[in-house]
């Protein structure tokens, strides 16, 4: 019912409010704007899309065509690193096929605003974005935090420590998954903080201890089921366990200032001028759209005014290092490290 009620909503929304869009973010230049005060969308668009969270990403596009029927959508899919690549591919040629690249990790935005293909964006939209994430040539959509899942029936809060860099020492059996692209942006920032050096200790002593899993929800079920005290895993797959099994034997524990309590984020780049990608990059920040992803895929709104899904810190209570997240773009070292050390 909730995820009718969004799409019903958002495709019968009418018309623009009473005020001009920028005059009314000036006014509430942090409020979160409804779908209603957005201007209609027409002409056509081309948006690559990265892959990601179980086909609700598509629910919103299609939400956005039902209300803009005269916005012609073509929608390339694919893994969003594969189609950063191509996007940095094109620009090099001097082809120009897409007008958005809304991608699941910062990483892959990272290769586009690096190779210069993305379009600055208006302060009227970054400003609508929480404080440390607003980017001038590109817009987080939605975010994630890395945890530390943890079973209840064989670990008390207290014996987990708040330094991620601690685990490697311990004695609680990990679990974890290496192959993951999650885990892979995890290391990338630790390697970017701590060092490579203090990295490789790292993965080398957790490997000693761990319990190797195919994906991130693995991870969480096998901590719920007892097979390991810790794992390592965004917050969101902990959530949508909890959520269909409320009285299950797992609950997140937070490392502090580190890479173990990374804020990432999903985002979006305007690879084109003018004001057709920037009021659709605009959909994607309303009330509406933030309050759905936050409901339907757990991820954390990056809007004021919008409720954050419920059995997750709030933003204000973490402690997530200082890091700019296009950083995350240069996997390759890391892949090298965790080849080398043998986890991968």
């Amino acid at each position: 019912m909730q995820r009718r009620t969004f799409l019903q909503g958002l495709a019968a929304a009418t018309a623009l409010g009473s005020l001009p869009l920028g005059v009314a973010n000036a006014l509430s230049p942090m409020a979160s704007v409804s779908v209603e005060s957005l201007p209609k969308l027409e002409g056509d668009l081309t948006l690559y899309l990265g892959r990601g969270e179980g086909g609700l990403y598509e629910n919103v596009l299609q939400a956005i065509e039902k209300r803009n029927p005269k916005l012609n959508l073509k929608i390339r899919r694919g893994g969003s690193a594969a189609l950063a690549n191509t996007i940095v591919a094109e620009k090099k040629a001097g082809v120009k096929r897409a007008d958005l690249f809304w991608a699941v990790d910062t990483g892959s935005i990272g290769m586009v605003t690096d190779a210069g293909a993305a379009k600055p964006l208006p302060t009227d939209l970054t400003t609508q974005l929480k404080e440390g994430f607003q980017y001038p040539s590109w817009s987080p959509v939605t975010g994630r935090v890395r945890t530390l899942p943890y079973n209840t029936q064989r670990v008390s809060p207290e014996q987990i420590p708040d330094s991620v860099m601690a685990l490697a020492d311990s004695d609680l059996k990990l679990g974890w998954a290496p192959a993951y692209s999650s885990f892979q942006s995890f290391v990338t920032a630790m390697r970017l903080l701590e060092g490579e050096k203090a990295t490789r200790a790292w993965l080398k002593g957790v490997n000693r201890n761990a319990k190797k899993y195919a994906g991130e929800l693995g991870v969480v079920m096998g901590v719920e089921r007892g097979e390991v005290d810790v794992g390592f895993a965004n917050h969101y797959y902990t959530l949508r366990l909890k959520s269909g099994k409320p009285d299950a034997n797992v609950a997140l524990a937070y490392t502090k200032n580190d890479a173990g309590c990374l804020v990432n984020a999903s985002g979006i780049v305007a690879l084109s001028d003018g004001d057709l990608p920037v009021n659709f990059i605009r959909y994607l920040l309303t009330h509406e759209v933030q309050s759905y992803l936050a409901r339907e895929a757990y991820e954390i709104p990056l809007v004021q005014d919008v409720a954050q899904p419920e059995g997750l810190a709030s933003l204000s209570t973490l402690t997530p290092p200082a890091m700019d997240l296009r950083n995350l773009a240069d996997l390759r070292p890391t892949l090298n490290l965790m080849r080398d050390v043998g986890v991968l």
